[in-house]
C-alpha cells in the first residue's frame, strides 16, 4: 500500500503531561496536595505527588530531536516540541506525521499510573486518580474526539474502587485501561490471585481492554549489575515475554471467556517462538502440570483470540504475520518518545508492507484499534479525510525537526545507570 493511502491509528503514544493539568480536576480542599512541577538546583523540571518522584521527561519527550539530543535526565518544557504537552500542538504533529489518531498513556505517573497509587493517603490517591483521568478523557481527549482514543489509569491498591473507575469511565466513552505487567511487582495481587476478579468482570461488562506497557510494573529487564548501559536498552521489551507468560497459562480466563488484554511496545516478532515453546510445554508437560484453559484450547490458541500486540516497525514480525490472528494485530507510533517512527511512520510501514494485501494493512494500521477499542473516527471525520496525504496537507507549515533541547553528555549516562539498577532492584529507587 502507497503511504499516502494509509489511515493510522496508533495504539501506544505518550503525554508528557502539562503542569496544570490538575489545577481543574481536584476538588479544593485537595489541591494542595495535587501533584506539582518543581524546577531544581539544576533547572530540570520535575514532578512530585507530595514526597513521591514521579518519572522524568527525559527520553519520554524526545520526538523531532536527532538522537545527539536525547537526554536521559528530566527535562524541561521549554526543551521539547510543545506537541508532547500542548493537546492542539499534539494534534498539529500527528497530522504533519500521517497519524490520523492514537491512545495515549501516562508519562509522569509511571505507565499504569503508579505514582499516583503510592501516596500514604489512599482516600487522596483515589481523587487524583479520578482527577487524572477526568483531565485524560474530558480535557485531552476531549478537545479532539475523532483524534484520541482514551485510556484510564486505575486505582490498583483498591479492586473494587478499580472495578467501580472502570464503569465510570466507560460511561465517558473510554474502554481502555492501564494495566500493569506485572501487578504483584507494584504491590498489588497477582493475576493468578482471583483478587481481580471484580475488574475484570466490569471490563467484560464494559468491553474494556486492559492495557499492559512494558515498564508499568516498575521493573526493567538487565543482567548484571556492570553491564554496559546498552544490555538494558536493547533487551527492555523482553519484560512483555513474561507478562504473555503469565497470560497464556491463568486461570481466570473461564471464569471470564471474553476478557481482553493487549501487551504494548514490546513488539511481536519473538512471540511466535514463545508460542511454539508453550505448545511444547503444554503437550509434553500438562499431565503432571495440569494446566486447565478455556473450553480446551492450546496456549497459542487462547493467545491468538483474546490478547492483542502491536508493533512499531517490526520487520521479523510482519515476516510472521500467519502466525498471528491479524484481528488482533496492531500499529504504534509511540510518540514522543525515543523508540518513535514519527514523523516517517507512513513510509517506515510503506517499506514494511511491502507485498502485504492492503486488507491485512488495513486491519494492522487503524481497523483492529477502532473495533477493539470502539472508536470511531470516521463518525465526524470523512474518511477520506483521514489519510497520510490527507492529513499532512492540513499541517504543512508544521515543523518536524525540534530546535531546541541539548546534546547528551556524561550526566544522561549517570541517570540512565541510576534508572536501571533502580529497576532492576539493585539501587535506590
Amino acid at each position: 500500500m502507497n503511504a499516502d493511502d494509509m489511515i493510522l491509528v496508533s495504539v501506544d503514544d505518550h503525554i508528557a503531561e502539562p503542569a496544570e493539568m490538575f489545577h481543574a480536576h481536584v476538588p479544593e480542599r485537595y489541591r494542595d496536595r495535587a501533584p506539582r512541577v518543581e524546577t531544581d538546583e539544576h533547572g530540570y523540571q520535575q514532578w512530585w505527588y507530595g514526597e513521591l518522584k514521579g518519572r522524568n521527561l527525559g527520553l519520554n519527550a524526545v520526538a523531532g530531536k536527532p538522537p545527539e539530543f536525547f537526554n536521559v535526565n528530566p527535562n524541561r518544557y521549554d526543551e521539547m516540541r510543545p506537541g508532547c504537552y500542548d493537546v492542539h500542538e499534539r494534534v498539529r504533529d500527528m497530522s504533519a506525521g500521517g497519524v490520523l489518531a492514537g491512545l495515549n498513556f501516562p508519562n509522569w505517573p509511571g505507565f499504569t499510573g503508579q505514582v499516583l497509587n503510592q501516596g500514604p493517603d489512599r482516600d487522596v490517591n483515589l481523587v487524583m486518580v479520578k482527577a487524572y483521568n477526568d483531565w485524560h478523557v474530558d480535557e485531552w481527549c476531549g478537545a479532539h474526539p475523532d483524534r484520541f482514543i482514551p485510556c484510564g489509569v486505575l486505582p490498583y491498591f483498591d479492586v473494587e474502587e478499580a472495578a467501580k473507575e472502570v464503569r465510570r469511565l466507560a460511561a465517558k466513552g473510554c474502554h481502555a485501561v492501564t494495566f500493569s505487567e506485572n501487578p504483584s511487582a507494584i504491590g498489588a495481587p497477582s493475576i493468578h490471585s482471583g483478587e481481580w476478579d471484580p475488574l475484570f468482570a466490569a471490563c467484560v461488562d464494559t468491553e474494556t481492554v486492559l492495557c499492559c506497557h512494558v515498564g508499568s510494573s516498575s521493573k526493567g529487564a538487565m543482567t548484571t549489575p556492570d553491564a554496559p548501559l546498552s544490555v538494558p536498552m536493547a533487551i527492555s521489551s523482553s519484560m512483555s515475554i513474561y507478562t504473555m507468560a503469565d497470560l497464556i497459562w491463568a486461570e481466570f480466563w473461564t471464569r471470564f471467556p471474553t476478557l481482553r488484554f493487549s501487551l504494548t511496545e514490546g513488539d511481536v516478532g519473538w512471540i511466535p517462538y514463545f508460542l511454539q515453546r508453550a505448545e511444547h510445554v503444554y503437550r509434553r508437560h500438562n499431565a503432571w502440570i495440569g494446566a486447565e484453559l478455556l473450553n480446551g484450547m492450546t496456549p497459542s490458541e487462547l493467545f491468538r483470540d483474546r490478547i492483542l500486540c502491536c508493533f512499531i516497525d517490526d520487520r521479523v514480525g510482519v515476516k510472521l504475520l500467519d502466525e498471528f490472528n491479524i484481528d488482533n494485530l496492531c500499529w504504534e507510533s509511540d510518540y514522543p518518545h525515543s523508540d518513535s517512527s514519527w514523523p516517517n511512520g507512513p513510509e517506515s510501514l510503506a517499506v514494511l508492507f511491502e507485498g502485504v494485501p492492503d486488507d491485512v494493512v488495513n486491519k494492522i494500521t487503524h481497523e483492529n484499534a477502532m473495533r477493539h477499542y470502539h472508536f470511531d473516527p470516521f463518525a465526524t471525520r470523512p474518511k477520506e479525510r483521514c489519510t497520510s496525504a490527507a492529513l499532512r496537507a492540513e499541517a504543512t507549515d508544521v515543523d518536524t525537526v525540534t530546535r531546541v533541547g541539548r546534546r547528551s553528555d556524561a550526566s544522561d549516562l549517570d541517570a540512565w545507570r541510576q534508572i536501571t539498577r533502580a529497576a532492576a532492584g539493585v539501587g535506590p529507587r
